[in-house]
């Protein structure tokens, strides 16, 4: 049982208090369970400036001692904190796994379950709860196996007052910044939210995805500007055992080998001009996760030498640096380039193509996967009114058939710009066909020229697949191959094209 009866007064006179000061009433033991001290000002938290002054974080003392307890309890007053207690580890397990707390103040030495019993019991189950260990003076040995089994610090009894704020502060302004990080790391998640809709093709590259994502194969992802290839990575990242450490994309595109090396690998001090300190790499700072390389294929021949060795070894130098540093990473990689041309023409390094070329995956553009539009609008419209606060609640039929009509040249990214523009310059609540642009609002010229557009691009791709078959006496691997295209992509084509 939680008793939530025994509120604190926050301010205001009291006999015994002072203004602005809070008279807590002694914990009461119901039982044995624990007693839940309300201390938090209206729930509301305070921003990050004023952390140290009030936290409002859920604090759970584990203590078998009451005066130990309410001295533990006093030393929170000042911080404003929902406190609750528990008098032995089974009671504290129990409050845990009902609500988890923020901080957890522990002791080491209790009958029937001692606090590195607890702290076992937690790891086991794997329940994260920063916890600082409470021990006897002679009992150091104790606390430092205690952070070895996860404990964040330590305080010895007699507990000094100033030591035990320091520590005590600098563990909830941990939680907090943990709080606010995780916050940010939703609202990065929603942003780059994967939508896969209904087309056969992206079915299948989200399938080939996870189960790429089990291994730590390097992926090349191949498809045009705008496609969603990085959106596509950050996918695979989270459906892979890495998707709780850090997700590092570096864009290739007109950086300079120099620049592209100090990037990537990071620079030592005095390792050229304005280098005034040591600089960590973002593979460095990857290190555990997954570092996407966006546009791989405009990546300068000089550099390509050094990707490559860093890609066969999982090891590099930084700009300057003597010292290899090896780094535990799984590589994606992206461009719209056709990287097998830039083979054949010198532009690309064959070797380094094959290493990144284990796992490819084809994006379709969006013209090719109509049927996907619809869920995509829906996705965006959602999004785009959460982040203006606008009251868009679904779009008119009418301007849904425009959407699905044209032929998003910019794919994926036209889309999301379109849908924005209209989110925010319309009234809501139904996007109307008012609220598109011009190129896309003009029913007659949007149907024809998409049906001409189709037509001709189909027609075209047709012929060059029969051309190709006919050249290769029917052999479709020579086939795909003479296109540039892989085998998977050029099958997928010849079913879509219903060429026999």
């Amino acid at each position: 049982m939680v008793s939530q009866s025994n509120h604190a007064l926050i301010s205001g006179s009291h006999p015994g208090s002072g203004p602005g000061q809070a008279l807590l009433p002694s914990p009461r033991r119901e039982g044995g369970s624990v007693v839940l001290c309300a201390l938090r000002l209206g729930g509301i938290k305070p921003p990050l400036s004023e952390f140290m002054a009030s936290s409002g974080a859920r604090v759970l003392i584990v203590d078998d001692d009451p005066a130990s307890r309410r001295l533990l309890e006093v030393r929170l007053r000042p911080l404003q904190c929902d406190v609750a207690t528990a008098g032995n580890g089974e009671l504290a397990l129990s409050a845990i796994r009902k609500e988890q707390p923020d901080l957890l103040l522990l002791d080491l030495q209790m009958p029937r379950m001692g606090g590195m019993d607890v702290l076992r019991v937690l790891r086991q189950d794997g329940i994260e709860v920063p916890t600082i260990v409470i021990t006897a003076h002679g009992s150091i040995e104790a606390a430092v196996e205690a952070m070895k089994q996860g404990a964040y610090d330590f305080v010895t009894k007699p507990i000094d007052a100033n030591h035990f704020d320091l520590v005590l502060r600098k563990a909830l302004e941990r939680v907090r910044l943990k709080c606010e990080i995780d916050l940010l790391t939703e609202e990065a998640d929603k942003r780059h939210h994967f939508v896969q809709g209904q087309s056969e093709e992206m079915r299948e590259a989200a399938d080939t995805a996870k189960k790429a994502a089990a291994s730590n194969s390097t992926v090349l992802l191949l498809g045009e500007s705008g496609t969603g290839k990085e959106v596509f990575a950050r996918s695979m990242h989270n459906w892979s055992e890495r998707r709780n450490q850090p997700f590092v994309a570096i864009n290739c595109v007109g950086l300079s080998k120099e620049l592209l090396e100090s990037e990537l690998f990071g620079h030592e001090k005095g390792a050229f001009t304005g280098a005034d300190q040591q600089k960590k790499g973002k593979v460095e700072l990857a290190n555990g996760g997954t570092v996407f390389l966006d546009e791989v294929g405009d990546i300068s021949q000089e550099f390509q030498t050094k990707l490559l060795r860093f890609l066969q070894e999982r090891e590099f130098d930084r700009v300057g640096g003597v010292r290899a540093i090896r780094v535990d990473v799984r590589i994606i990689a992206a461009t719209n380039r056709d990287l097998d041309d830039a083979v054949k023409t010198g532009r690309f390094r064959e070797d380094l193509y094959h290493r990144i070329n284990v796992i490819p995956i084809n994006l379709p553009p969006l013209r090719e996967r109509a049927q996907d539009i619809p869920a995509l609008c829906q996705y965006f419209l959602r999004r785009y009114s959460s982040e203006s606060k606008k009251n868009f609640a679904e779009i008119a039929n009418d301007a849904l058939a425009r959407l699905v009509a044209y032929p998003w040249p910019g794919n994926v990214r036209e889309l999301a710009n379109t849908i924005e523009r209209a989110v925010v310059l319309g009234r809501g609540p139904i996007l109307a066909i008012a609220d598109l642009p011009g190129r896309i609002a003009n029913t007659d010229e949007v149907k024809t020229r998409s049906h001409d557009y189709r037509e001709a691009m189909n027609s075209a791709r047709r012929n060059l697949v029969l051309q190709a078959l006919s050249q290769s006496n029917g052999n479709r691997t020579l086939a795909a191959k003479s296109l540039g295209l892989h085998e998977k992509y050029f099958l997928r084509l010849i079913k879509t094209l219903h060429i026999g």
